[in-house]
């Protein structure tokens, strides 16, 4: 037999917090989980090398005036930055988004989750958190330490006088692409428990929009339709924010309400599919 000691009650010793800042513990977990994974750790590594590719621009075209004939530096040498960091915008969102809350659902640990202090808000927003985090790595952090590299070999402050908008550019059109990929990729990892399933929505969603808009441009022969691509309405939006003409026909207000519905439809789904018990009626 065990015998059973006496349990007195005892005043809880430990810290209370208040409610409001359990997405930090949710987003915490989840970073450090990622980067325990040594594939993700390479993505990320690989994620700069576009990066060391434009450094070496600007230290060519500071080092060698002449040089600045065919390599200007310019807005839109860190607008085609972030294009260039599209690629690697998906993969990160594809691999670390995928199972955020699909896994969570597979474990059924939703239960758990929403049955402590923490509100169904909290809990989104850690798991946002942990998307946006590294997506914002592979793209607002590269495009500053651009210009800051830009502004040391130059050793002059003119290229930032005369384009004053480009730092707030850069952080809005990082924002744009981030906030977009990061609330469609965590409502579809709300509407499955199969991590897979989950990333190969995600994959539909990016190149079944650009191959449809594609047909479409050929059938019509304009571009105006591009409205109905992701990807393209993001491009769209991203060269007016850097001054730029927009390379579609499709009008930029047209693409912001697409992009603020993507958000506005992810949001929603979220709201219904991230619940402590399902009903199955």
């Amino acid at each position: 037999m065990i015998p059973i000691h006496d349990q007195r009650y005892r005043r809880y010793a430990g810290e209370r917090r208040a409610l409001g800042r359990s997405w930090a513990v949710i987003a915490g977990t989840g970073i450090r989980s990622l980067l325990t994974r040594k594939w993700f750790l390479a993505l990320l590594v690989i994620a700069y090398v576009p990066f060391i590719v434009y450094a070496v621009q600007l230290y060519v075209v500071s080092a060698y005036p002449q040089a600045s004939g065919f390599l200007a530096v310019d807005a839109k040498t860190f607008m085609n930055f972030l294009d260039w960091q599209d690629t690697f915008i998906f993969f990160v969102t594809v691999f670390a988004g995928s199972g955020l809350i699909a896994a969570d659902r597979r474990a059924n640990a939703l239960q758990i989750y929403l049955s402590k202090p923490l509100m169904r808000l909290e809990y989104i927003a850690g798991k946002l958190g942990v998307l946006i985090v590294f997506l914002l790595f592979v793209t607002l952090v590269p495009a500053i330490l651009l210009v800051l590299l830009q502004i040391s070999f130059s050793g002059s402050f003119e290229f930032i006088r005369a384009n004053l908008f480009v730092i707030p550019a850069i952080v809005l059109g990082s924002l744009v692409r981030v906030l977009v990929s990061s609330f469609a990729m965590l409502a579809l990892s709300s509407l499955s428990k199969s991590t897979r399933y989950v990333a190969i929505l995600y994959a539909g969603l990016v190149f079944f929009t650009d191959r449809m808009a594609d047909i479409l441009s050929l059938i019509t022969g304009s571009t105006r339709i591009a409205w109905m691509s992701l990807s393209r309405n993001i491009d769209n939006v991203t060269d007016v924010i850097f001054r730029q003409a927009p390379r579609y026909e499709a009008p930029v207000l047209v693409c912001i309400l697409v992009l603020v519905g993507v958000v506005a439809v992810s949001i929603s789904v979220l709201e219904r599919r991230v619940k402590g018990v399902e009903v199955v009626s």
